[in-house]
């Protein structure tokens, strides 16, 4: 059975590599913002699981696999009552910073798992996960030269936990998994869900050999 990603995240297909999958990645292009418009009323959570499973639906329908399944996120931090995804640019990442520094917010995460049976979607199962970051106080030197890499106009919230950004953060309540861009402890469930256990979809890896030496 395949493994399909359905996002151009490095993050999220490197927790899933190093959790013992080799998906494969198909990016989904959907129109984000249009989806949000088209339901305003939404929770921080209805949201970021809307364009999940938008994005999972756009790339199961175009690959039409025999046999997968097809795994969709989007990920945005909730803070102050307001959800936010990427930065436009780099005055916008300056100024959550600004609102970030020594406060906390929730990083929402929506998960869609599809499972395909004969080219059709045969089964969804749908989630999302909230992890409390606990953000610390960079200086202006230190928040200069973050913005100068580029990496947080890249990234939901304008931070990440398994990047340069992991400098700043003080800690997280809740799965860090998520935090990066997709819960496993969460998809494992949704796997489920649709009648994939995930142990069944790890590569073949001999632990022993791949186990570091102790030292003297």
């Amino acid at each position: 059975m395949h493994v399909v990603l359905a996002s151009a995240s490095p993050a999220r297909l490197s927790i899933l590599r190093g959790a013992g999958l080799d998906p494969l990645v198909e990016v989904s292009d959907v129109d984000e913002d249009a989806l949000l418009a088209a339901v305003p009323g939404a929770t921080a959570a209805e949201k970021v699981t809307t364009l999940a499973g938008a994005k999972a639906t756009t790339v199961a329908r175009r690959i039409g696999a025999v046999d997968a399944v097809v795994i969709g996120c989007d990920s945005m931090l909730h803070m102050s009552g307001t959800l936010v995804g990427k930065p436009v640019d780099a005055d916008d990442a300056r100024a959550r910073w600004r609102e970030m520094a020594g406060g906390t917010g929730e990083l929402v995460t929506g998960h869609a798992v599809l499972r395909m049976v004969d080219g059709e979607i045969d089964r969804v199962a749908e989630g999302h996960a909230v992890t409390v970051v606990r953000f610390g106080e960079p200086t202006d030197d230190e928040l200069d030269a973050y913005l100068g890499t580029g990496e947080p106009m890249r990234v939901a919230g304008a931070f990440t936990l398994d990047g340069l950004g992991g400098w700043f953060v003080e800690g997280v309540d809740g799965d860090p998994s998520n935090v990066v861009g997709i819960s496993l402890p969460l998809t494992r469930r949704l796997l489920a869900g649709v009648g994939v256990g995930v142990t069944d979809l790890w590569r073949s890896v001999d632990v022993a050999s791949d186990r570091p030496a102790a030292s003297d």
